[in-house]
């Protein structure tokens, strides 16, 4: 309920509990404080308890703390009916990129270029050199 609250916070607290009611009054304030905290837990498990009676046999294993959506989320992607578990696992970051820098770059995919260049992909296309005896491009419009 208090994992926030730090050694120093908890102190201050303390401190300014004794200050406000007075170290004789202090311990009837904490034992009403805590005797409401167990009603209102009370009150709270008999309210989950009514709610899964009303809900039947088919919400017997229901949790309220699966509403919140991070909580939902988080378990139905835990779930293994999907098999996200195996298509997480088999997904290679640096061997999808050399796929792409080769098909970007024109060349057949080969993984061992990938593999022989430690993995590493160079992204940055250089221009090709003409050979020697090729003439550029005459562009009779150009000129």
């Amino acid at each position: 309920m208090f994992n926030d609250i730090g050694p120093l916070e908890l102190v201050t607290l303390i401190v300014l509990a004794v200050l406000v009611f007075g170290p004789d009054k202090l311990p009837k304030v904490i034992q009403d404080v805590t005797r409401t905290i167990r009603k209102i837990r009370q009150f709270s498990e008999s309210a989950k308890q009514d709610i899964r009676q009303e809900l039947g046999p088919e919400f017997k294993d229901f949790e309220f703390e699966d509403l919140n959506p991070r909580t939902f989320i988080r378990k139905q992607l835990d779930n293994d009916d999907l098999g996200l578990k195996e298509i997480r696992n088999g997904f290679d970051l640096k061997k999808e990129m050399a796929e792409v820098a080769d098909a970007v770059q024109g060349r057949d995919s080969d993984t061992s270029a990938a593999a022989s260049s430690g993995g590493r992909v160079d992204m940055v296309k250089k221009p090709e050199s003409p050979a020697p005896d090729d003439r550029p491009p005459f562009d009779a419009d150009a000129t």
